[in-house]
């Protein structure tokens, strides 16, 4: 292992730890970088508040989707199931992206029109190209100038809503409605701000959203982690605090099939899984939360032989493949499994000999669904523009 590599792991390991550590230690180093980071971030929202930096609002109502820590809280699929929802009610929509890691980052584009999709990974990014295949009707958007891409959909597509993906942050831009998401297991991770913990803005930045979803819980918001839940409960009203669930769906593509970086994946068409799950598999993903994906393989029953995990966002290359396929024969695995996500950094490469079963997630409100769908009809419908949001 490379000096650079064990110490990313360490510090990741402080990063998403909870106990105590040693006074003198590297976790004491990330503790005094955080407080410069917190200080910074303070100062930020300072400046953006009394309008010492300038705060952009597009001529049409914005909803955007974000979160308060760094890694996975399923934002990609909260902002497909916000935007169907939203297009559901009646409005012309449109997602709005940076691109993250894209070619047309710096410079935006449009990922797809609602029909066709013009960009490919490399330049969209993952999160927009996959929204793009996971939609039909819905214009995907990318741009780090996240008012230039609100204006590019608005008159290329006519949208009056545009669903800001990943936007919380983003104090350049003004929101009418924002959906902060959070882990339902571990809503603020150790409470430390980056680089100690997790956490992108001091919790007491929760006052900015207009409603909060704790992702990932498994039946109602009493499963969820209850003493940072009670604290969550100080800074909005609990009819602003939703939950939700990840449900998994699977499809297959056959061995040595090209993988289309065109077209939409329909999660209501599923892999019926039973006569797959006594064979020997073995799992491989580069996500944020490798183990979640893990646990979701395990939980449905297949028989994994191993994991193999890679960093967020890896981009898989020649070496990479050869090292999976020869793993996967050393296991005697006849099937492989990876996430949707990694299937985006996988086109249009299929190198295996063998069926791949991909994972995707769509969100589930459960009950809540009517109460939630409410909100954000109530919250669309109103004509006060929050001025004095950002």
């Amino acid at each position: 292992m490379s000096v650079y590599r064990y110490i990313k792991q360490h510090v990741e390991a402080i990063m998403t730890g909870e106990g105590k550590t040693p006074f003198l230690s590297l976790a004491s180093v990330l503790y005094m970088m955080s407080l410069f980071y917190g200080f910074g971030q303070m100062l930020r929202e300072f400046t953006y508040r009394r309008r010492l930096l300038p705060s952009h609002q597009l001529p049409c109502k914005v909803i955007c989707i974000g979160n308060l820590t760094v890694g996975g809280t399923g934002k990609t699929p909260m902002t497909m199931y916000v935007a169907q929802e939203i297009k559901r009610l009646g409005y012309n929509t449109a997602i709005v992206s940076r691109g993250y890691r894209g070619g047309a980052e710096g410079r935006g584009g449009i990922v797809s029109d609602g029909q066709s999709i013009h960009m490919g990974p490399e330049q969209a990014g993952d999160e927009p190209f996959m929204i793009a295949r996971g939609l039909s009707g819905i214009p995907v958007i990318v741009g780090k100038n996240r008012y230039a891409a609100g204006m590019l959909a608005i008159n290329e597509f006519h949208s009056d809503v545009i669903v800001l993906d990943d936007g919380f942050q983003h104090l350049r831009l003004k929101r009418d409605i924002d959906l902060v998401l959070l882990d339902g297991k571990h809503p603020f991770g150790n409470s430390h701000l980056l680089p100690r913990g997790t956490l992108r803005e001091p919790i007491s930045s929760l006052v900015r959203g207009n409603a909060c979803i704790l992702t990932r819980c498994r039946t109602d918001r009493n499963d969820a982690a209850t003493p940072q839940i009670e604290l969550l409960k100080t800074l909005l009203p609990q009819d602003r605090i939703f939950t939700s669930v990840h449900v998994p769906y699977f499809y297959a593509i056959k061995s040595g099939e090209p993988i289309s970086n065109n077209g939409t994946i329909n999660p209501n068409s599923g892999l019926d899984i039973g006569n797959l799950i006594e064979e020997p598999i073995l799992g491989f993903s580069g996500i944020a939360r490798n183990a979640d994906f893990q646990h979701t393989a395990l939980d449905h029953g297949f028989n994994a032989k191993g994991f193999l995990e890679f960093s967020d966002h890896h981009r898989y290359t020649t070496e990479d493949l050869n090292y999976i396929q020869s793993k996967s024969e050393d296991a005697a695995a006849r099937y492989l499994i990876t996430t949707e996500k990694d299937l985006v950094r996988l086109s249009p490469r299929n190198p295996f000999p063998l069926m791949l079963i991909v994972v995707g997630v769509k969100v589930s409100f459960g009950d809540q669904q009517g109460e939630f769908l409410s909100f954000l009809r109530n919250q669309l419908c109103s004509q006060d523009r929050h001025p004095e949001k950002f």
